[in-house]
């Protein structure tokens, strides 16, 4: 808990590879005061131009396992054959210190998330159609023509659960996505319960 008395909200954030998830949280981050991303686990191979700590935790398979055997993980799921997690630990310790922390993981993770922690608000990004994805998709020049075909195929997958969220967010438009995204972040910072302590205050 803040020093206010304030408690962080957790925010959720899913999306199919390649409809922008990661762009636009990264805009919002840079935009909005208080507001962090949590730094996932993960045991994928660092890509170019990533860092340590800064863009995921890169571990071992054995070491995922054996975290996830001590219960160290809020969530964690396997994901085109690597294994992700966020640490339980973490989010909990910047959420009591009164810091809104986003989540960017996939429909797997946020289910583990919401059944132990149902407070949270989930938003899910998709792409305004399935050309534009497989175009944005290809123009990254990370991926082979196979891991795109596969990731199309399993976009269907992701794009499924779309309902379980709270919001459905197009990004259509980088802007205007980016928009509507700081809209919902406001908004939910405006709730009664957590504007309380502050008007109790006014009335002291």
């Amino acid at each position: 808990m803040s020093s206010d008395g304030a408690y962080g909200r957790l925010f959720i954030i899913s999306a199919p590879s390649g409809a922008g998830k990661t762009s636009l949280v990264n805009k919002l981050i840079a935009e909005m005061p208080g507001i962090e991303l949590s730094v996932s686990h993960t045991t994928r191979p660092q890509r170019p131009g990533e860092k340590a700590g800064i863009h995921y935790h890169f571990v071992s398979t054995e070491d995922f396992q054996g975290m996830i055997d001590e219960g160290l993980f809020l969530e964690h799921a396997r994901v085109f054959d690597n294994f992700y997690g966020t640490s339980r630990t973490a989010v909990l310790e910047r959420l009591a210190a009164g810091i809104d922390v986003i989540l960017e993981i996939d429909w797997q993770g946020a289910q583990q998330v919401r059944a132990q922690l149902p407070d949270c608000l989930s938003i899910f990004i998709v792409p305004p159609s399935r050309s534009e994805l497989q175009r944005r998709l290809s123009a990254r020049g990370q991926d082979s023509a196979e891991v795109i075909a596969r990731r199309m195929r399993d976009a269907d997958a992701e794009i499924s659960h779309y309902h379980e969220y709270d919001f459905v967010l197009i990004n259509d438009d980088f802007a205007q996505a980016l928009g509507r995204l700081r809209c919902i972040i406001t908004a939910e910072r405006q709730r009664t319960e957590r504007q309380a302590e502050y008007v109790e205050r006014l009335l002291g």
